[in-house]
Order: C-alpha cells, then structure tokens, then sequence
C-alpha cells in the first residue's frame, strides 16, 4: 500500500510545458505541424531581410558586427554572419519592423519571430539539421502561444518580449542540449526577464517596439546562460509575472489543455499587409464594402467613414501618423491608402504616403469608436463594421466577422507566392530569391542549415 508521500507529485503546468519542449522528439510531432512551421519560417525570411535594409538595422548591425564577437549565423538581408546572440537579437528585430510578421490571435502576439531567430542562430552555430531546427521552432511557438493563452493580457502592453522570452528561452535549451530536468526551472528565470513592454509605442509611432522582439531572441540564450553559470529563477515567474504584473490573470490548466494534442501554432495567420493585426479586420471591411458598391467608390465623393471594432482594433484610431511606423498602428490610414491606391506593400504604407494629401484628407474623414457587443465577441470573432457615407446621401456597409488569414479564411497560396517574391527579389534578385525559396521549403533534407544556402543571404 502506497501513501502520498510514496508517490512523486503530478508534473505541474510549467513542468508539462517545459518537458514538452525539451523532449518531445521529432517523429511525434504531426506532419502538418512541422509543414505549416516550414512556411511560417518561408514567409518571416524575406520580412527580416527588408528590416534589417532599413537604416536604423545597417547601423545597429555594423555596431554589433564591429565591436561583437564572430560566428556563422545569418544576419539576414546584409550577407553577412556573426555571433548566435546577436544574430537572434538583429534576425528578430528586423522580423518585426515592417509588422508583417506572421501571428496567432489567441496567443495574443507573434510566436514565430519571438523564437525562431534564437532557433535559427543556434542551428547554424551548431550545426544542427533542419529537421532539428523546424521541430524546435514548432515546439517553442507552441509554448509561447499557450503561455499568450492563458494569460488576460494588460491592453497597455506590447507581446513582444513577454511571452516569447520563455520560448526562445526553451528553444535554446533543447538546441543547446540544457538538460530537460532544469528547464522548468530555466522558464521560470526567463518569464522573470520579460519586458515592460507597451503600446504607446506604437501609436507614438517609435521604433523601440521592434526591439521588443530582438530581446526575445537575446534574452531567451541569456537565461540559459544565467541558468547554467547557477542563476536561479522564482518557484514560479510564469504565474508571477503574466498573472500580476504583465497580465490581470493567468490559468496553467488553459496552458497545458490538450498540450501536444491541439497544436496552436496551425490556428494563426500570414499577413498580406505591413500593419498590426487588428488594421487587417478594418481592411476586410473596407473591401466588403468595396465589392457591394454597384459602382467604384471615388475617395472625392467619402463625406465620411464610421468604424465600429472591437477593442484591440478600436486603439488604433489615430487619424494623422507622423511617418512610416506610424502608418503600422492607424485604422484611418489603413483604410485611406488603400482607397486611394496605386501603391502596394510596403509602398503603401510608407513616408511617401504618409505626405500624400489626397490620404491625409481622406484620413481626416475617417473616425473609429469601440463596439462594446465586437469587444465580447473577440477572439472568437474579429468583427468590424465601416460605414462608407458619401456625398449624395448614400451610406455603403462593409463588415468583417473573421479576418482573412485566419484558418477558416486562409489566403490564397498565390498571394502569399508574390508576398514572398515583392520582399524578397529587390534583396537578393530573381535568380537567389528562388534558390532561398527553394530551400526553405526543402530545409527538413538539409543536414546542417548553416550551409542552407551556399551563400550569405
């Protein structure tokens, strides 16, 4: 007969997670896990490319790459290699600086670029396979997202650099070969060394947001290091700090429900436009109410726009951004650009936009109020309705219910094909945009992805 102190005690929800990360091999994970990984990682590479050819990233990544020490890891988009830290840290702040980053809306956040340029650093610098680096992409976005989750997230803050912290944190461990019994302990120390990140930041159009997620992908081998050089963590920073501090709750139930069962990272969504999110369900509407006009909507003929959205969405109301980071967080503008059209992509949403006067006009006339009713229906729903009123009296209705790139609506694959050839051919060119292509999609073959390619990219 057995009595409870005979007995091991039940793993707890950040043991489950932990373990889960550090030793779920790579036969157990689905197919289409591992698929889907494969093109978030396709996807996120020319988007990191485009962030780190801004100026901010050139001299950020010269400074680095001067005073920092040498390695064989990506810098991606200057040709370069350096260090795993410092690739991880430029890889994921170039990856948010456009915001056209892939998400997961009940993470509350972006997964992919919190843990997959830790991932990548790591392989290169040893040498892992790329079937090694995608499962452990797979396994750590699925921590960040149920860690995003089970968490009533502040409205005041930013994700990047919460949630991804013990992510990238785990990622690192597994790839690093941290032993699996010490990395309950190891999420524990890393979720106590997340960012007060906020969101004021986005609408004041200031550019140390996209540093959030360069600290991810830093702060995640720092804790590593913290943990093996004998730094010890809280008996639960997780709790703590998404419970308290960063959030007004959090359940470890909801973290681990269904854990290696339902994989998260298969509900989020690729973007076909550089803004937030939330922008995406306005857009949708915009072009619902678009496609029922039984005529072309001239911008000269919009006495007004009305938008009703939930509350994630309804923060974004500012009608007036002062440059192209602005433009990210702006519902009115969102809407005003694309209306006036002959820009695309990351065109559209740039400087020269910003300056346009026909978009700032249009702006102007364009107002967003939070519906309390879309509030209580997010995230199941992203509902949005806009109210185009023009000039003759008439008032023409868009809605969106799910925003597209959602599972249930996913974007055409053919969109999503010239996404990835609009960022990435000014890069690389035609020829070596197809060979990256190519083997990205082919990575599970490749033994040692610092030789993915045969060039620096």
């Amino acid at each position: 007969m057995t009595t409870p102190h005979d007995s091991a005690p039940a793993p707890d929800y950040l043991e489950r997670l932990a373990r889960f990360v550090g030793s779920t091999p790579v036969e157990d994970i689905p197919e289409a896990v591992l698929a889907r990984t494969r093109d978030i990682l396709l996807d996120t590479f020319p988007v990191i490319a485009n962030g780190m050819r801004t100026p901010e990233l050139m001299a950020l990544s010269d400074s680095l790459m001067t005073s920092g020490s040498p390695g064989p890891c990506w810098v991606i988009g200057r040709g370069r290699t350096t260090n795993r830290i410092d690739a991880a840290m430029l890889n994921g702040i170039a990856g948010a600086w456009h915001d056209f980053d892939e998400g997961n809306t009940l993470a509350n956040g972006h997964p992919g670029i919190q843990v997959l340029p830790a991932a990548l650093a790591i392989g290169q610098a040893r040498q892992h396979s790329g079937r090694d680096v995608l499962a452990t992409i797979a396994l750590a976005y699925e921590a960040v997202c149920r860690i995003g989750m089970a968490t009533r997230v502040k409205l005041i803050v930013n994700p990047h650099g919460t949630f991804g912290v013990v992510g990238s944190a785990l990622a690192s461990a597994r790839l690093l070969g941290f032993p699996v019994d010490r990395m309950r302990q190891l999420a524990s120390l890393a979720a106590s060394s997340c960012m007060a990140t906020n969101r004021h930041t986005m609408i004041d159009g200031a550019t140390v947001r996209n540093w959030y997620a360069g600290h991810s992908g830093f702060m995640g081998q720092m804790a590593v290091r913290l943990a093996q050089s004998g730094f010890t963590g809280p008996s639960d920073g997780v709790n703590t700090t998404f419970s308290l501090v960063l959030g007004d709750g959090f359940s470890g139930d909801v973290a681990v429900d269904r854990l290696g069962e339902r994989w998260l990272l298969l509900e989020g969504y690729l973007k076909l436009y550089p803004t937030a999110r939330y922008a995406h369900s306005c857009i949708d509407a915009w072009f619902d109410a678009r496609a029922r006009s039984p005529r072309p909507i001239d911008p000269k003929d919009i006495s007004r726009i009305d938008i009703r959205a939930y509350r994630l969405a309804a923060f974004l109301a500012k009608q007036h951004p002062t440059d192209w980071f602005g433009t990210r967080f702006s519902l009115p503008f969102a809407v005003a650009t694309l209306a006036i059209g002959g820009r695309r992509g990351l065109e559209a949403f740039g400087n020269e936009a910003v300056a346009d006067p026909r978009i700032r006009s249009l702006c102007s006339r364009i107002h967003v109020r939070e519906d309390d009713a879309y509030t209580a229906l997010y995230p199941g729903q992203q509902r949005v309705t806009l109210d185009v009123h023009l000039t003759d009296g008439t008032c023409i209705t868009g809605e969106c219910h799910i925003t597209s790139g959602e599972p249930s609506r996913p974007h055409a694959t053919t969109d999503l094909e010239r996404k990835f050839i609009d960022l990435a051919e000014p890069v690389w060119g035609a020829a070596d945009s197809a060979r990256i292509r190519d083997a990205l999609l082919d990575i599970e073959r490749c033994r040692d992805v610092s030789q993915l390619v045969d060039f620096n990219p």
